[in-house]
């Protein structure tokens, strides 16, 4: 894979606007907070401004992590992982707006103490240089791969009345099929297709949202009732604040399992785009998370966490240039600002989303298989390599009804799929001994 712009690359404004709004329109950042409201049965006002403040928190967060902290070519949106714990908790507090109260006020200490991490104590690369070393970074970017496919098939395409099913399979498989004939036919015409190639994905957006509209399934009525300006609510102000330590205290565990999880995606980028990770960079990554998370809860929305699909653009598109990433967090920014705009994005087909989504996952698995074939395949490294990804893809199947019977700080941690893998890979690296090798050697 070859970059046509790398990292540090300026991209001039007309060529950045549309690179940058296909990485916004190929993020589904209103997911998560749709189902946190819509499961607390927030009124639709109180709904359409927690999905408002998410896509704002989203941009603000990756303009942090991508031009201030970590500086990695890089976007953040609301985490999956939160979601069950904040409803827990905001059901246990009442529900509403005050329950949600009591689970935002509880992700503030967690966020501040992730930014402590990183700066000023500067702890945190000590403790990935230990735990992540590049045997178990491409185990993680394995795991990450796998277990976002069955979310792309699952939840985007398979997901809906049995009726629509072959309909969703016809627009999964333009959208995907659309992306790869860009990506690769642009990369065969050399110069003369990079402009194919670098917006292959909003060609498969706008192919698959057009033959969905001609199918009947692009509903934009939502955008014409939609007003143009929301603002969002702030915790403290619009949102009431409520002390609980022990939703506190789930809260911390909960984004210990986030950060295992932004750490994944972190790896993947720099795979990707052939840059070298180092401590400083995993300290400043640490605090941009903390900070991110922390502007994230002051709007009242989960923590953020780095989006690994973004990272399969890059690689489609070959442009790296974190000029684009800073066009498309303001894009985030203005989409959460803009209620029509926020409900154009809204509207793309979750099949059109879902076929896009699989495709990056194939180009995430591959980056983390290259880094695997460098490290060797002998009984511990494949041990090492291949059990995380047995272990996440069990927990990406695990059934919604066993989850529901295990203690909620289980439930969270085996509910996220690449925190089960990226766990399981750092504990096998550390107790599995490395005799193993020496011996196959």
């Amino acid at each position: 894979m070859t970059l046509l712009h790398g990292p540090d690359d300026r991209i001039p404004p007309w060529q950045a606007l549309p690179l940058g709004l296909q990485h916004a329109l190929s993020m589904d950042v209103y997911i998560v907070p749709f189902l946190i409201g819509s499961a607390l049965g927030l009124p639709a006002p109180a709904l359409a401004g927690l999905i408002a403040a998410g896509l704002i928190a989203a941009g603000l967060a990756s303009l942090i992590q991508s031009q201030l902290c970590l500086k990695l070519p890089l976007m953040q949106g609301p985490s999956y992982v939160p979601i069950g714990a904040m409803i827990a908790i905001a059901a246990a507090s009442g529900g509403g707006m005050d329950g949600l109260g009591t689970a935002v006020t509880a992700l503030i200490p967690g966020a501040l103490l992730l930014t402590l991490v990183g700066w000023p104590l500067r702890l945190f690369h000590r403790v990935m240089r230990r735990l992540v070393p590049p045997l178990v970074g491409g185990a993680v970017i394995v795991v990450v791969g796998i277990t976002l496919m069955p979310v792309a098939i699952q939840a985007d395409v398979l997901s809906g009345p049995p009726d629509r099913l072959s309909g969703n399979l016809l627009l999964a498989l333009a959208s995907g099929g659309l992306v790869v004939a860009a990506s690769l036919g642009g990369a065969a015409l050399g110069q003369t297709g990079r402009l194919l190639r670098t917006g292959s994905v909003l060609v498969a957006l706008l192919g698959g949202s057009l033959l969905a509209w001609g199918m009947g399934r692009l509903d934009l009525s939502t955008v014409a009732a939609a007003p143009w300006l929301l603002r969002p609510r702030l915790a403290g102000l619009d949102l009431p604040l409520h002390v609980s330590v022990s939703a506190i205290l789930t809260m911390l565990l909960v984004y210990a399992v986030v950060l295992a999880e932004t750490t994944g995606t972190w790896l993947v980028v720099a795979a990707i785009t052939g840059q070298r990770f180092g401590d400083a960079q995993a300290d400043r990554g640490a605090f941009g998370e903390g900070l991110g998370c922390l502007v994230s809860a002051l709007l009242g929305s989960p923590p953020v966490t780095g989006y690994s699909a973004n990272g399969g653009i890059i690689a489609l598109t070959g442009v790296a240039s974190r000029s684009v990433f800073l066009v498309a967090s303001l894009f985030l920014v203005a989409f959460g600002l803009c209620g029509k705009l926020a409900a154009f994005i809204a509207c793309v087909p979750a099949p059109v989303i879902g076929g896009l989504f699989g495709v990056l996952c194939v180009v995430i698995l591959m980056s983390g298989l290259r880094i695997l074939a460098a490290a060797g395949f002998d009984e511990r490294t494949t041990m090492v390599g291949g059990l995380p990804v047995l272990l996440g893809l069990g927990a990406a199947l695990l059934p919604p009804p066993l989850l529901a019977g295990w203690a909620l700080p289980l439930r969270e941690l085996a509910g996220s799929a690449t925190a089960v893998g990226a766990a399981s890979a750092i504990l096998l690296n550390l107790l599995l001994p490395v005799r193993l090798a020496e011996k196959a050697g």
